[in-house]
């Protein structure tokens, strides 16, 4: 069964751009057919994957605007079971028109359900930093969401307004959304904010913490230069390998729960 995943937060700074770029390269590489979806207007998602303007053939807004079909946009990366779409919004005209195409909030999730991309194992969505719009169309299609935080008060105050978010979203749109689990990015143990921001988190969200966490590497920063994510250039540094776990524990997480669903019908 096909899982997809939305990386959000309405904050930036906090690692979901490179989460979600190694998230999908490592499960890539564990053999998992994947598709990664910029869905932020920066394009940052894009320009980390390597490619530039005038390579791309066609991104997801023209899906969105009938001018593209969803198989005219998918582009290879080096990865065999990696594919990519990208976002480019050249204007503030173009961004406008995107905003009035998805006021329709089912849109999205009718893209994904297109034939082209149920070959996909996992559908890995890097979402803006804001929660109206782009994101909530995000939810409204996905199964799970992982929510990236760095240590700091406001990062606790971003994760408190996502889940207040994400249980409207369960309410009113999609009751099959879950927390697939909080992301501890730019990890640096044995410092006050880190000791203060996990009470926080263990405070509000103890059961939704996932077992990997990310730590603050450098290569993972260095990886942006090159335009690949890092766990293609080195994966032996540190941060690749918390992003190679990471997968494997999204995985084993899948792989139990369908093993549950054949002993317990729903």
């Amino acid at each position: 069964m096909q899982k997809r995943i939305a990386i959000a937060l309405p904050k930036g700074g906090v690692g979901k751009t490179t989460t979600a770029l190694n998230l999908a390269a490592s499960l890539a590489i564990s053999e998992k057919k994947t598709l990664l979806i910029d869905f932020d207007p920066s394009g940052t998602c894009t320009a980390c994957m390597g490619y530039r303007s005038y390579e791309l053939k066609g991104d997801i807004f023209q899906v969105f605007s009938f001018t593209k079909s969803i198989e005219n946009v998918i582009h290879n990366t080096e990865l065999p079971n990696l594919d990519f779409i990208p976002c480019q919004i050249s204007s503030s005209e173009i961004e406008e028109r995107v905003a009035r195409i998805t006021r329709n909030i089912y849109l999205f999730e009718n893209i994904l359900n297109l034939e082209p991309l149920m070959k996909y194992d996992y559908i890995i969505i890097d979402c803006p930093p804001y929660l109206s719009g782009l994101t909530t169309i995000a939810l409204s299609a996905v199964n799970s969401v992982i929510l990236p935080v760095k240590a700091g008060h406001f990062s606790i105050m971003a994760l408190l307004k996502m889940n207040s978010h994400i249980k409207w979203v369960k309410e009113n749109i999609n009751r099959n959304l879950e927390i697939e689990g909080i992301l501890l990015t730019m990890y640096e143990s044995k410092t006050k904010a880190w000791e203060l921001t996990r009470k926080a988190i263990n405070r509000y969200f103890e059961n939704h913490v996932m077992k990997t966490i990310i730590p603050k590497n450098i290569s993972l920063t260095e990886a942006e230069f090159y335009r690949k994510p890092s766990v293609i250039i080195d994966g032996s540094a540190r941060g690749s390998v918390a992003y190679k776990k990471l997968a494997s524990e999204i995985i084993e997480k899948n792989s139990e729960k369908k093993e549950y669903s054949k002993i317990v019908p729903s």
